[in-house]
């Protein structure tokens, strides 16, 4: 009978305890907060873009800028891509060396022409790096003219479960352009300019500067590039990249005026014809209907050769993308 009591008393025991247990589970699971789904990643990576002309692109405005191409191949998939994207874009020193001296390219390995692409990075790696495998990011550092001047497997560049600033800094750092002399460009488009007889279209600007950015492209589309050759050497003066830019500039520029992108035409002995003060201040990029009207005077009284229909294109192309800058502002 006292055997049958304490079995009894044991089950009762258990059953208390397993009450408790499943009660203080419901509490545990009650204060808890849920396990929240971990949120999709933004994309980085365009998979329709053609890898081939997104090069060129990249590589004609390195040029340009004596700057380099950065390519990054990976895909959304690449939880390191992300890393990578990540501290690109949140470490202020590596944020700044990249807008200062590189195009960063993302190149998706399943674009078009993206196996081209990886294929002529690859190559400049050794044999004894190709047999450890690629891994993705995979970085190739271009310069202007296509061609890959180095790639980086990027597991080197990794400390633990992230990148290491440090060693990607050190990385981009090395394959900076070298920067040109300010005088010395200045000094070649003038001699250019007596040799063909034509002038100089002097602008400054620097790499945080995004109105000169938009000067710089405007500069460069096809058609206009045409129209102002014919009168015209470009020149552009990086006043933060290149050395002796800010004299060059004070060399030019009143001490009155102010602010970039600043222009000014010289004849071929380096003399100002005109510049971009304005009644109003200086002009900068020309995107108000007053900064397009007298960035046209300045064209009218200094081009010999440009034909008066080419100036209406001019004015009429100034005209259409200060519309296209205003609707973007106004979204």
């Amino acid at each position: 009978m006292n055997a049958v009591k304490a079995l009894s008393r044991l089950k009762g025991f258990f059953l208390v305890t397993l009450c408790l247990g499943l009660w203080a589970g419901a509490v545990s699971a009650r204060d808890e907060p849920k396990a929240q789904a971990r949120p999709k990643q933004p994309d980085i990576y365009n998979q329709k873009l053609d890898a081939r002309e997104q090069l060129a692109t990249a590589c004609e405005r390195a040029k340009r800028d004596n700057s380099r191409v950065l390519v990054m191949l990976g895909g959304n998939w690449c939880g390191w891509c992300h890393k990578l994207h990540e501290l690109f874009a949140s470490n202020q020193e590596i944020r700044k060396l990249l807008n200062d001296e590189y195009l960063v390219l993302l190149v998706d390995l399943e674009a078009p022409n993206a196996a081209e692409i990886l294929k002529k990075c690859k190559e400049s790696l050794s044999r004894e790096e190709l047999e450890k495998g690629v891994g993705y990011p995979f970085l190739a550092v271009l310069d202007g003219d296509g061609n890959v001047l180095t790639a980086q497997r990027t597991d080197p560049l990794e400390e633990g479960d992230h990148h290491d600033p440090k060693k990607v800094k050190d990385f981009l750092e090395r394959w900076v352009a070298e920067p040109v002399d300010a005088q010395s460009v200045l000094d070649a488009a003038l001699a250019r300019a007596r040799s063909e007889e034509k002038r100089v279209f002097l602008h400054f600007g620097a790499p945080w500067c995004g109105w000169c950015h938009k000067l710089d492209d405007f500069l460069a589309r096809a058609e206009i590039a045409e129209i102002l050759s014919r009168d015209y050497i470009d020149l552009k003066i990086d006043v933060d990249r290149m050395t002796r830019g800010k004299e060059v500039m004070a060399g030019y520029r009143p001490k009155d005026s102010g602010g970039i992108p600043w222009i000014a035409v010289l004849d071929a002995q380096g003399k100002v014809l005109a510049s971009s003060d304005s009644a109003q201040g200086n002009i900068g990029y020309p995107g108000q209907p007053n900064e397009i009207k007298h960035f046209i005077a300045m064209l009218k009284r200094t081009s010999r050769r440009i034909e008066p229909g080419q100036l209406d294109r001019i004015e009429q192309t100034l005209r259409a993308a200060a519309d296209q800058i205003k609707a973007q502002q106004g979204r």
